[in-house]
């Protein structure tokens, strides 16, 4: 290009002008060279050998210069930022602050390096301004300065020559490697993970003692990264492709488990993907809910506080698969991630791509030199010292005659002259004793030196031993890593788990789910456990029976549905509480027993004092009894009932209650058994079916404080159990007397009727603590264990038998 000629101007003008001719092309491209210079080697990427940035590297001196050490109190970010910028670092304080705040976040660096004191931000919103916050070195920041002072590692000047700052820290640890590294130059970026410090240490250890030492070997030591939240990761073939060539990825997930509460079932999360933010995963989940790719969720919920860590509570609609849904938000939201490694960083100030050995071995270099320095530092040190203290030692033997050369000389110049040819020293030697003062010429400040001097000369042969031989300091490099590690180490957070595509990527899996999320509608059995459980068995393979004697529970009430029908739970206040099946864990048939399935209080929201009687099906057509406490009795057809979540079975007078639910088709008998041991069976087709809100009618005659303790529908060949109740005993805490007679012994009679005697009572006795009649009778203690009921056939009137043991509960036997 040629340039346009000025205009005429003055002879003093034309005299101090000049204009050169400058061709574009090569001036843009020798400009943009030195700003990607600039740009790698000064702001963007870290040094291999102490990890970090120009920026980092020059906030952690500046702190320790200005003594802002782990005991010392916190300071104004804002001062920091001010001392770093007018002293080092020429580039803005914004750049600054941004640098600190990211060396003390613990969710960002696994070992933070600045101890921070306010709101350093999280993952999803940014820190409060410098002037709001304060920080000081943490004691792991610290431990990169340590040796600063014993010219370890070469000093440069700043940006306007006035002072001079480390171009390198000593770096007791792989930083690097520990707390990772990212940044964007121009033309290449770093991205690099974090790792585990114990971990990584003992690998550096196994280089330094094996320097052939292959990757697969390093890899015992460092199995993955550890990153600062934990998480999972998923796949290790990406992490070791990094680890051989520095470049590599890997996919992480979110720590989740599958819990219940109640009747619902969520996904607890307390762990996020590395950077993954919890508002940032509620945010993907609603627009995942809206946009219709995520199904069968009811609701997300953040429970994170500081006294419990993260727990982000997803809540799974009923009848979904929470497997599947877990699948789902893996593949749709962030509760997976990826992570590339790209192992960038600055060797000898240019950019290489390192694998995991190369890394090391750039970081021990650099360790072993700052070792060697510091030795030979040192030994300088003593050196001079014990010239000093030999030299004193000297004197003090012979201080008299000192102080005379020292009177008798004219100035300090010829004091120096004479001390030095009179006791054969040295100049520093000579010139220490002329600044010794009075007090050290006692006969104890000679024991001291004395005992300096030995000390002295044996630091001396340990910096020379450690000096003379490779293996000396390499063994010194292995002691204070474990040193370190020892001090700032702890366990890994992060869970290496080596899975297959599928798993991990999430997406395969995901592209096999089946086409609906939702349980899929199969045969299965609902129990409630005359303790009070109610379990779901899937299938139609028997349950197996339990041993005689082991702690076992009886079956209340049963019923067979499908996976996504619809049961409900009635109560002693005559509500119906609806539930489906799949709100319930499914249970192998083996493991039905005294602990299995869930407590039915935690089903649903139940009223002071209400207690569950029984199960029915809602989806029945076919009519089931009702009956109180006070003798009424009703039919009501369960698939007539409303389509609520509580609903009323039956209109009850006040004090009443429900104490029996079952089964009446027209062709069963209706069995009430009285506390007074009176016991009344007639046909069921004698009580019409009637709507929800109907009050029933007289099933049984009463006398004066006598209630029904039993209700139910059965056949012919049902069998029937009583319990006695002692007077001067609670119910049920006493050896009771029990009968086992059989149903057919007892006549029928008709509805409204008292029935005939059950039980005959003996003296002592104020009626029945419990009854029971059905088919295949077990009787468990309050603890599970099985009662031996007595045999049966007993006549309808007899008085029973004792047995061993109080009787909690009632029902049927398991596997019958």
């Amino acid at each position: 290009m040629t340039a346009t000629p000025a205009p005429p101007a003055s002879d003093s003008t034309a005299s101090a002008e000049r204009i050169d001719d400058v061709d574009v092309a090569s001036e843009m491209q020798d400009s943009f060279l030195e700003y990607a210079y600039s740009v790698i080697y000064a702001r963007a990427l870290p040094d291999a050998r102490d990890g970090l940035k120009p920026v980092q590297r020059r906030i952690l001196f500046q702190m320790s210069e200005m003594g802002l050490r782990p005991e010392k109190g916190h300071v104004k970010s804002a001062r920091v930022v001010g001392d770093v910028m007018g002293k080092l670092h020429p580039h803005g304080d914004t750049a600054i602050y941004d640098a600190l705040v990211r060396l003390a976040q613990p969710f960002s660096l696994r070992l933070p390096l600045v101890d921070g004191h306010g709101n350093f931000g999280s993952l999803d919103d940014g820190p409060a301004a410098a002037r709001y916050t304060e920080a000081r070195l943490a004691a792991a920041g610290l431990s990169l300065t340590e040796g600063l002072d014993e010219d370890v590692v070469d000093f440069v000047p700043n940006y306007d020559n006035s002072i001079q700052q480390p171009d390198v820290l000593p770096a007791s640890y792989p930083n690097l490697l520990v707390n990772g590294a990212s940044g964007i130059a121009v033309g290449m970026a770093t991205n690099m993970a974090p790792h585990n410090l114990v971990e990584v240490v003992q690998a550096a250890k196994h280089l330094l003692a094996h320097p052939d030492a292959s990757v697969t070997e390093l890899m015992r030591h460092v199995p993955g990264p550890d990153l600062p939240g934990g998480g999972v990761i998923v796949g290790l073939e990406g992490i070791r492709d990094a680890y051989e060539t520095g470049r590599g990825a890997f996919r992480t997930r979110a720590r989740t488990s599958i819990e219940r509460a109640g009747r619902k079932t969520q996904i607890v999360v307390t762990e996020l993907p590395y950077q993954v933010g919890p508002e940032r995963l509620i945010e993907k989940i609603k627009d995942g809910v809206q946009s219709k790719k995520l199904q069968g969720l009811s609701d997300v919920q953040d429970f994170t506080d500081r006294k419990h860590g993260l727990r982000l509570v997803i809540g799974i609609k009923t009848g979904f698969d929470p497997d599947a849904v877990l699948q789902q938000l893996y593949r749709y939201t962030p509760l997976e991630d990826g992570f590339s490694i790209n192992n960038v960083a600055l060797v000898e100030g240019k950019p290489e791509t390192l694998g995991l050995k190369q890394l090391l071995r750039v970081y021990l270099d650099h360790r072993v030199s700052v070792v060697r320095r510091r030795s030979e530092f040192r030994l300088a040190k003593k050196r001079d010292r014990l010239h000093l203290v030999e030299g004193l030692l000297i004197a003090i033997l012979d201080i008299d005659e000192v102080i005379q050369v020292i009177r008798s000389s004219d100035d300090g110049e010829q004091a120096r002259t004479r001390l030095q040819t009179v006791f054969d020293l040295s100049e520093p030697q000579a010139e220490y004793i002329l600044e010794l003062r009075l007090r050290r010429l006692t006969k104890f400040s000679r024991i001291e030196l004395e005992a300096e001097r030995d000390e002295l000369k044996a630091q001396i042969a340990e910096l020379e031993r450690i000096l003379g031989s490779q293996a000396a300091l390499h063994e010194v490099v292995a002691e204070e890593l474990d040193e370190v590690a020892e001090r700032f180490g702890t366990p890994r957070r992060t869970l290496l788990t080596e899975a297959n595509g599928q798993q991990s990527t999430g997406r395969a899996s995901a592209a096999k789910l089946a086409a609906s999320l939702e349980i899929a509608d199969a045969p299965t059995r609902v129990l409630l456990s005359a303790t009070g459980r109610v379990v779901r068995v899937d299938g139609d393979e028997p349950i197996p029976a339990p041993a005689r004697r082991s702690r076992h529970d009886a079956i209340r009430s049963a019923i067979t549905t499908t996976t996504r029908g619809a049961f409900g739970l009635v109560t002693s206040t005559g509500a119906v509480l609806r539930l489906t099946p799949a709100d319930l864990p499914s249970v192998p048939p083996a493991s039905v027993g005294l602990t299995a399935g869930i407590k039915v209080r935690e089903l649903g929201a139940f009223e002071r004092g209400e207690e569950t009687v029984a199960l029915i099906d809602l989806a029945s057509d076919a009519p089931w009894l009702v009956a109180t406490a006070n003798g009424t009795v009703k039919r009501v057809v369960p698939a007539e009932l409303r389509d609520r979540d509580r609903e009323s079975l039956i209109a009850l007078k006040p004090g009443d209650r429900v104490v029996g639910v079952a089964p009446a088709p027209d062709d069963s008998w209706i069995v009430l058994v009285t506390s007074d041991a009176q016991l009344l069976r007639f046909p069921a087709a004698q009580v019409n079916p009637q709507g929800a809100g109907a009050a029933g009618m007289k099933g049984i005659g009463l006398k004066a404080d006598a209630s029904v303790a039993f209700a139910g529908a059965v056949d012919e060949t049902a069998q029937v159990v009583t319990v006695t109740a002692a007077a001067e005993t609670l119910a049920g805490l006493d050896e009771p007397r029990v009968k086992l007679s059989e149903l057919a012994e007892f006549p029928a009679k008709g509805r409204g009727t008292a029935g005939v005697q059950a039980h005959r009572l003996l003296k002592g006795e104020i009626g029945l603590s419990l009854a029971w009649v059905g088919a295949s009778p077990m009787a468990v203690g309050a603890d599970g264990s099985q009662r031996q009921l007595p045999p049966g056939g007993a006549a309808r009137a007899g008085s029973g038998v004792s047995i061993d043991g109080a009787i909690g509960a009632m029902g049927s036997r398991i596997g019958a």
